[in-house]
């Protein structure tokens, strides 16, 4: 099967979202609250579970941490770059940068499977694991900063970031769920993923309003561009095994995050923006993730 029908469900899946939304009756204020639960229960309950699943030592984890964290810290800086180059404003900025190394981890964990099964899965997970803290600290840093906001505070309200701090330590410490418990975390994470999935489709809202264009062209070409370049080159650099290479290509392909809609509006930032470069950025990852993933195979 080609790569192009492996994504396409997902893609459907958006599609089907927004359908939902826009002709078919089911309202913002229902996905509104479905997004709350996606963010705050069912996709913590699939990060904890992920990562506590999957071993974690310094042998295998190392080559992984490496290339994630030069993924974040390459998108974090060619994102910010736009700030002097472009002159935006300290708020639009800090609203938008975040799009350019914040990834939809929703449709990531999605594809991993159906691309290399239980090991892209748990690569995937492990990827997951070590980037969310990362560029939630950056995004949180920058808009809790310009809006005079408790970051600290905002970090431990982080529900993604907490699970996966949790899951990290409680796989170090060895910890074994109850059977109950366990099978209670799979259901709600299976969850996570197609109601995750349908909720950015919901999300997809065009409102250009004054947009400064340069600005979202400039985040969409570092998100889903220069991102995976960079990610294949850092994974060649490294010698990573053909599912490492191939899974942390596609992680930095995704399409803008969700979240970073929901973290601008609720600490003040630029949500019309932010919304603007999520739709638009969302349809073209569909042409753009398959072409990635010919490249890393």
């Amino acid at each position: 099967m080609s790569v192009a029908l492996l994504v396409l469900p997902d893609f459907l899946l958006i599609a089907f979202g927004w359908l939902l939304n826009r002709k078919l009756g089911f309202s913002r204020e229902f996905f509104t609250g479905l997004e709350k639960l996606v963010y705050y229960v069912l996709f913590p309950a699939l990060l904890f579970q992920s990562i506590l699943r999957t071993p974690i030592s310094m042998g295998t984890a190392a080559d992984i941490f490496i290339a994630t964290s030069a993924v974040a810290v390459v998108g974090i800086a060619l994102s910010w770059l736009a700030r002097p180059l472009l002159r935006a404003t300290p708020i639009a900025m800090a609203s938008a940068a975040q799009c350019g190394y914040r990834f939809n981890t929703y449709i990531a964990l999605a594809i991993a499977p159906s691309l290399a099964g239980a090991s892209g899965q748990s690569t995937m997970a492990l990827i997951v694991g070590f980037a969310v803290p990362m560029v939630n600290f950056a995004a949180v840093y920058s808009l809790a900063r310009h809006q005079g906001k408790n970051f600290a505070g905002a970090l431990l309200r982080n529900p993604l970031l907490m699970s996966t701090v949790l899951g990290v330590v409680c796989n170090i410490a060895g910890l074994e769920l109850p059977a109950p418990i366990d099978t209670l975390l799979a259901r709600l994470g299976a969850a996570a993923i197609a109601l995750g999935i349908m909720c950015v489709g919901a999300s997809l809202i065009w409102q250009p309003g004054q947009t400064k264009f340069s600005l979202v062209a400039w985040i969409l070409a570092v998100k889903l561009i220069a991102l995976p370049a960079c990610a294949w080159l850092i994974a060649i650099w490294l010698n990573l095994d053909p599912v490492k290479r191939q899974m942390l290509v596609l992680f930095a392909a995704m399409p803008p995050a969700t979240a970073a809609y929901v973290m601008a509006m609720r600490m003040g930032g630029d949500g019309r923006l932010v919304s603007l470069i999520i739709t638009i950025g969302t349809p073209i990852a569909a042409i753009t993730i398959p072409f990635w993933l010919l490249i890393a195979s």
